[in-house]
C-alpha cells in the first residue's frame, strides 16, 4: 500500500513538472536551447584542450589543463546566465 500511494504521488510531481514546463514560451525555449549551444561548445572546447594537454607533459600540460577548466567555467556561467534571463521571460517561473 505505501510504494502504490508513493508511486502515485510520484507521478503527480512528475505531471505537474510537464505541465509547468509546458508553459514556457516559444522565446524562452529558444533562448534555452541557445545557451545548452554554449555550454556544449564550451564543453567541447575544453575536452579539445585537455586531449592536447595529455600530449604535452609536465608544467604545460597543467597549464593547458587549468586553461581548458577555465574555459569550460566560463561556458557554464555564460550559459547559466542566458538560462536564468530566459527563465524571467515567462514571469521567472523556471521551465
Amino acid at each position: 500500500m505505501k510504494s502504490i500511494f508513493k508511486s502515485a504521488m510520484i507521478a503527480s510531481v512528475a505531471a505537474m513538472g510537464l505541465s509547468l514546463a509546458a508553459c514556457d514560451s516559444a522565446a524562452e525555449n529558444s533562448a534555452e536551447d541557445q545557451a545548452d549551444v554554449v555550454r556544449e561548445n564550451a564543453d567541447a572546447t575544453s575536452d579539445m584542450m585537455e586531449d592536447k594537454a595529455d600530449k604535452m607533459g609536465g608544467a604545460a600540460e597543467d597549464m593547458m589543463e587549468n586553461k581548458a577548466e577555465a574555459v569550460d567555467d566560463a561556458g557554464e556561467a555564460k550559459a547559466d546566465k542566458m538560462e536564468d534571463k530566459a527563465d524571467k521571460m515567462d514571469g521567472g517561473a523556471p521551465g
